[in-house]
């Protein structure tokens, strides 16, 4: 079993040296690291090119002003370079633990019906680690809480078809942890989370798509409305009942009157 550990970075060079070597440091020796930079704008140029005989280094202008198009471009470029059987998604600023293939393989191997392997991350905030907390929904049709890129871990194949019929540009705001989580919890049903903590989240980073969509600000909520849209296609195209809710309504109003 081979592993793909792809890697998206922009101006992230205050971690982007944590990041390769936390994957060079793993207990599992059959993976590759292909890594897609969006031509950064600060040092990272000149840092990443120290591994360039260890990683795949490439570079991609940016496709598009909105983050999440850029970030799922990159990934299936880096995707497209790979050869792995298992694709690990990290972003430039999040970290794994060393055991991170090994306690994968281990769940694929133990779990041969299932195409996604979740794992729940530690949250750090500057020097700050806590607990990601998974959010029990009332409501069948909403997305799940989204547990982000860095802990998501894919068989080859389904990220093939994800990015064939899934991860489509036309939604601005959504990334793809975004759409994976929906495509596998809510439709396909061919996940399993991971009980280990191998993987580190930073968030409140600079650049980082989550910090340009605070919560209640305009592009929240516009993010938001883009989410129930997807969600009903996704539904519709797989054939699967779909209801619209309180939250959906909510949603639409708040934007309208934004707007």
């Amino acid at each position: 079993m081979k592993f793909s550990i792809l890697i998206t970075s922009y101006n992230k060079d205050q971690y982007i040296e944590e990041t390769i070597s936390s994957c060079l440091n793993q207990t599992e020796k059959d993976y590759e690291i292909i890594l897609y930079d969006n031509h950064s704008t600060d040092q990272t140029n000149s840092l990443i090119e120290k591994y360039s005989e260890k990683i795949s280094i490439n570079k991609r202008q940016k496709k598009s002003e909105y983050a999440a198009i850029n970030q799922i471009d990159l990934l299936t470029k880096a995707f497209q370079k790979s050869s792995g059987d298992i694709i690990c998604l990290l972003d430039g600023d999040d970290l794994f633990f060393k055991n991170k293939l090994h306690e994968i393989k281990n769940i694929f191997l133990n779990n041969k019906e299932i195409d996604v392997v979740f794992d729940i991350p530690i949250i750090k905030e500057g020097t700050i680690e806590k607990e990601f907390v998974i959010k029990k929904k009332l409501f069948k049709y909403i997305w799940p809480t989204i547990i982000p890129t860095s802990g998501i871990s894919l068989k080859r194949e389904f990220m093939e078809k994800c990015i064939k019929d899934y991860l489509v540009d036309d939604f601005k705001f959504l990334e793809i942890d975004l759409k994976l989580n929906i495509v596998s919890q809510n439709i396909k049903k061919n996940f399993k989370f991971c009980d280990k903590k191998i993987t580190i989240y930073r968030s409140q980073v600079k650049n980082s798509i989550m910090t340009k969509n605070k919560k209640f600000y305009p592009s929240w909520w516009a993010k938001r409305s883009e989410a129930h849209v997807y969600m009903e296609k996704i539904y519709l195209v797989n054939r699967i009942k779909y209801k619209r809710g309180l939250d959906y309504y909510l949603t639409n109003t708040i934007n309208k009157i934004i707007n």
